[in-house]
């Protein structure tokens, strides 16, 4: 099961109390004050984990505490400090406040750890307040509070390019030829409900990571259909890859209602590299289809079969150009 967003409350631990204590030892019938420093307490940390790709596991735990710090003993002994609770995130994971929407970590390195709720101080015993004019302190201090929020969690996948068509352009067939990810594909749309990845091999050395999203339709940037949910994951592809049918009855349209729905989500989307397919090429009889059409784009272009494996080694070619250069 993909899950991609995911709400959870994380809570630090509170610091512990400092101690009143004083030095009581035969033979020392008025020692000095000797209350020690609570302990701090655990903060809760976010963790990129490389095995995890979805948010799947917040959907059963939503609370996440650390413990608090133990308080100060006599004989100057500090508290423990409370446990650290770290949770693992899969690469890819924005992080926001619930309440304000501020982006508080982007976290896209294998490794990468954030507190994103830091424990409470632990308070000062007596003994700190110790002076040349204050002998005998009785003063001490409470651990002070950990942080405490509600977080929003989403995930953006990582790929080097994304698909974008509408549903049942071919972009699943597409993507289980070129690689070996293997996504539900069937003759009817929405077939695909959740983003693919598939790393594709160019060469002998070289590979790239491809993303099918849910097919995009008039209104998608809006809310319609399945697109909105998943736009996000072509956020951080360095090139897209737009893919028409060849039996499409107006290519234009097609062409610029696809533009029209990344621009309406996200405007910097169209000045990310693309270039255009046109598939289905074995379901067409004019092998030259879209002829004019074609001519006029201002980027590379090409048909493709990816029943037969017509123009997949051109189009493996323009998106290995693409995906390097940026």
């Amino acid at each position: 099961m993909f899950v991609d967003t995911a709400k959870i409350f994380v809570e630090a631990g509170r610091g512990g109390s400092g101690c009143v204590s004083f030095r009581r030892e035969k033979f020392v019938p008025k020692g000095g004050p000797d209350g020690g420093n609570g302990g701090h307490g655990g903060s809760v940390i976010l963790e990129v984990n490389g095995n995890l790709r979805t948010l799947l596991d917040f959907q059963h735990r939503k609370h996440f505490r650390a413990t608090r710090g133990e308080h100060g003993k006599g004989a100057n002994k500090t508290g423990h400090d409370g446990n650290d609770v770290t949770i693992l995130v899969p690469p890819g994971t924005v992080v926001r406040d619930a309440e304000t929407q501020q982006v508080l970590a982007d976290m896209v390195t294998l490794g990468e750890r954030i507190v994103i709720a830091r424990g409470g101080r632990g308070g000062r015993g007596n003994a700190s307040y110790v002076s040349s004019t204050h002998q005998a302190p009785r003063e001490w201090e409470p651990g002070e509070l950990g942080e405490s929020r509600w977080l929003i969690l989403e995930l953006k996948l990582l790929a080097d390019a994304g698909l974008v068509g509408l549903p049942n352009a071919g972009k699943s067939t597409l993507l289980s030829r070129i690689s070996s990810a293997r996504p539900k594909i069937a003759d009817y749309p929405f077939t695909t409900l959740t983003p693919n990845l598939g790393v594709v091999r160019h060469g002998e050395f070289e590979s790239f990571v491809v993303a099918d999203i849910p097919g995009l339709i008039e209104g998608a940037h809006a809310g319609r259909g399945l697109g909105i949910e998943f736009l996000r994951h072509i956020e951080r592809t360095r090139a897209l890859v737009i893919l028409i049918e060849a039996n499409s009855e107006d290519y234009s349209a097609t062409y610029q209602t696809l533009l029209e729905e990344l621009k309406g989500y996200d405007g910097g989307l169209l000045e990310k590299p693309r270039l255009l397919a046109l598939s289905k090429m074995d379901l067409c009889e004019d092998k030259n289809a879209a002829e004019v059409f074609l001519s006029k784009l201002p980027h590379p272009s090409c048909r493709i079969s990816a029943v037969t494996g017509e123009g997949l080694r051109e189009l493996l070619d323009l998106m290995w150009q693409a995906v390097a250069r940026h």
